[in-house]
């Protein structure tokens, strides 16, 4: 894999080389591992670009002279952004339906879950006892009052939890929800999801949202083991539905010129093999339903995902926004 900086050397499409260029907003140490494995399988080199902000922009801009073949990014709504900017293309592949879940994979074959992360509690081993937190909907209840930390209710991951909950419930329940979570926070929403376990681990609050991956990340760093340690994972679920999930997902671009082998890439992350490597690496969930678990994320246990479509999500986040904005959630 060769990985180009950004703002030095500029990918030139060169169709008649066997590779596959890929604008990553994944950190390229993440994605290697599976890059490597698709290279050494097929000799079928991958470049990849990482974008950690403006993908769908660059992809707008260099239009069809893009030498991008494939976008590899996380959250539904980024995924829908690239294809309301009209820089994806449908991919029609017996492969990647099979293996992927309806759910995980847009309904116009524009973009597919790669791995999954679900939306959890991170609750301390201490001071919350099991059982006392089971649904979304829980988070609400007075007795959590000056007890649950959070990043920004306006950050796309909270924002994917909102547009669930807006799903499940209708606007104006979804608004009540959030008004209780917020008068329930222990502090104004800040950091990111590991600085709320931070938070758990100091004392400042008992309980905190988080995606499932960032126990994997935590548990890497010896400087955030100890904060790992503190807490155990919670999949809450709602009421009439299960745990909240967002995915990592793929998507060829329009102007792909390499798209035989781009199509093949795709295929390739479907696989059993590299959904093991690529949930592992990343502390994910595959999104193969029968793909093995990593032996960390298998320890967190069995859980019920929600069986909402992705896409659903996506189209009511404009609301989840507007309505996070008008309860001043991070005020």
């Amino acid at each position: 894999m060769r990985i180009t900086p950004i703002l030095t050397t500029l990918l030139v499409a060169t169709p008649a080389l066997a590779e596959v260029n890929i604008y990553s907003q994944r950190q390229p140490e993440l994605i290697a591992p599976i890059t490597e494995a698709f290279s050494a399988e097929t000799g079928i080199e991958t470049n990849v670009v990482y974008l950690d902000q403006g993908l769908t922009e660059r992809l707008s801009a260099e239009g069809s002279r893009s030498p991008a073949d494939i976008i590899m990014t996380v959250d539904i709504a980024r995924l829908s952004q690239a294809v309301e900017a009209g820089v994806t293309q449908p991919v029609e592949s017996a492969v990647l339906h099979d293996n992927i879940p309806s759910e995980f994979r847009d309904p116009g074959n524009q973009w597919f879950g790669v791995t999954t992360r679900a939306r959890i509690v991170y609750a301390s081993k201490e001071r919350v006892a099991d059982g006392e937190v089971t649904t979304y909907e829980d988070l609400v209840d007075p007795k959590w009052k000056g007890r649950i930390c959070t990043r920004s209710g306006t950050h796309p991951y909270n924002l994917a939890l909102v547009s669930a909950v807006i799903k499940h419930d209708g606007y104006e329940a979804a608004k009540e929800w959030a008004l209780g979570l917020k008068a329930n926070l222990a502090r104004k929403p800040q950091g990111n999801d590991r600085a709320q376990v931070k938070a758990i681990w100091a004392g400042e609050c008992d309980i905190s949202l988080g995606n499932t991956y960032y126990m994997g990340e935590m548990l890497e760093d010896p400087e955030q083991t100890e904060w790992a340690n503190s807490v155990r994972i919670v999949f809450p679920t709602f009421r009439d539905g299960g745990t909240h999930m967002n995915v990592s997902g793929v998507a060829m671009t329009s102007a792909a010129p390499h798209r035989e082998d781009a199509l093949k890439f795709m295929e390739f992350l479907a696989s059993p093999e590299a959904q093991a490597i690529y949930a592992e690496a990343n502390h994910e969930f595959p999104v193969k339903p029968d793909a093995p678990r990593s032996e960390l994320v298998a320890s967190w246990g069995e859980f019920t995902p929600d069986p909402v479509n992705l896409t659903e999500l996506a189209a009511l986040r404009g609301d989840a926004l507007r309505l996070m904005e008008e309860i001043d959630f991070d005020g």
